[in-house]
């Protein structure tokens, strides 16, 4: 994979990333352990990398996969700050516990209205688990049950990040300056 130039600093390799979503894992397992019935929501796209990773490492407890295709960025690195749903699950989560995962919590926008969505359709119980949780000022009053790896108030892309639908299959997450001019890399890694 050639470097792009616009990669400020490599902040987690693969390595790092999966150690932690393997301890995910286990407290899914622990928490979940005399539950009947457990679906794992993925927010398409960023979240796909995240959950099959996730379901490698739970072993000792069944679940049901499913997504949802949400979107609050329409290109570029701001949230729009609304959110439209393109594509909701299939499965009837009703009386069931459910875990929703996304790459990252920002502004809260994305997770705090996919989860009144989702609420409207009475689960058991239902858990928030973003996989990167930026440090910043949140937008809406969101409650996280678990995360991955706590990050810091900067546009990243890998390991499910993007920007502009490309980056999300590099093994790494970076700090990404899309307004990088090509020859002035500031890489740090």
């Amino acid at each position: 994979m050639e470097k792009d130039y616009r990669i400020q600093k490599i902040l987690f390799k693969k390595e790092e990333i999966e150690s932690r979503i393997a301890e995910i894992a286990k407290w899914i397992e622990t928490t979940y352990e005399n539950s009947d019935e457990i679906v794992i929501i993925g927010v398409l796209k960023g979240a796909a990398v995240f959950l099959m990773e996730l379901i490698k490492h739970i072993n000792k407890i069944d679940v049901n996969i499913d997504f949802i295709i949400a979107k609050s960025y329409f290109g570029g690195s701001q949230s729009s700050g609304s959110l439209k749903i393109i594509t909701d699950i299939d499965t009837d989560i009703k009386g069931k516990d459910v875990i929703l995962l996304d790459d990252i919590l920002d502004s809260g926008i994305t997770l705090a209205k996919i989860r009144d969505h989702l609420l409207l359709k009475k689960p058991k119980s239902l858990k928030l688990i973003p996989l990167f949780n930026k440090k910043v000022e949140r937008k809406h009053d969101i409650q996280i049950d678990y995360y991955g790896i706590e990050v810091p108030n900067q546009f990243l892309v890998g390991y499910g990040l993007d920007f502009d639908d490309k980056f999300r299959n590099w093994p790494f997450v970076a700090v990404f300056d899309p307004n990088a001019k090509k020859g002035n890399s500031n890489d740090k890694s």
